[in-house]
């Protein structure tokens, strides 16, 4: 029995892949102003940004990436599902309300950190307690997952606050975030309920 279709492993796999290549091709459209290192990738995403439209364009097509895995993933509990799918759509809400090119954004940033927690908390919430889930699926990857995204996440609020390398760290967290449903789509793709835990 096939957990999710195959469709779903394109479209979480290409949530990373959009989202890494934008803010590479973004970075460099804006030239060596920009520093990677200190500067969020919303800095990218600013209206008069060189490289405006590629950001927006990344962070709606990792919406519209998600949202679709959501729609797939049906091996997951449906709480996680639809988180998943609201991490999308709030992508999507990230994209069409950019920050200014000075100073913040109540509305950008309220939209950020809802994502932010959206997408951190759905593994935990789409877990399977059955011993034989996909692998992916199971309570302790699953929870090591949120932990890992909750933990990088404070870690850029730390950064953001403290003037250091929010770049850096809202780089990580963000690959994380956009990994993982591929994680777990290519987990469900290779495993059969009914096998049991594999060795």
């Amino acid at each position: 029995m096939r957990l999710v279709p195959r469709w779903a492993l394109l479209s979480s796999g290409c949530a990373p892949s959009v989202l890494i290549a934008g803010w590479a091709i973004a970075a460099q459209l804006e030239g060596p102003a920009y520093d990677p290192a200190t500067q969020t990738i919303s800095a990218l995403a600013t209206y008069g940004a060189a490289g405006f439209w590629v950001m927006t364009a990344a962070l709606a097509g990792l919406g519209v990436c998600h949202f679709l895995t959501a729609l797939g993933l049906r091996a997951a509990a449906l709480p996680g599902r639809v988180a998943l799918g609201a991490g999308g759509v709030t992508a999507c809400v990230v994209a069409v309300i950019p920050p200014p090119s000075s100073g913040g954004s109540l509305r950008h940033g309220a939209a950020v950190g809802i994502g932010f927690a959206l997408l951190a908390v759905w593994p935990v919430l789409a877990a399977d307690r059955r011993d034989a889930a996909p692998w992916a699926l199971r309570i302790v990857p699953s929870a090591t997952a949120t932990v890992l995204m909750l933990v990088s996440a404070a870690w850029f609020m730390l950064e953001m606050h403290q003037d250091g390398p929010a770049g850096v760290a809202e780089r990580l967290v963000t690959a994380i975030q956009s990994l993982w449903p591929f994680v777990v789509v290519a987990s469900c793709l290779r495993h059969r309920y009914g096998e049991g835990p594999s060795n």
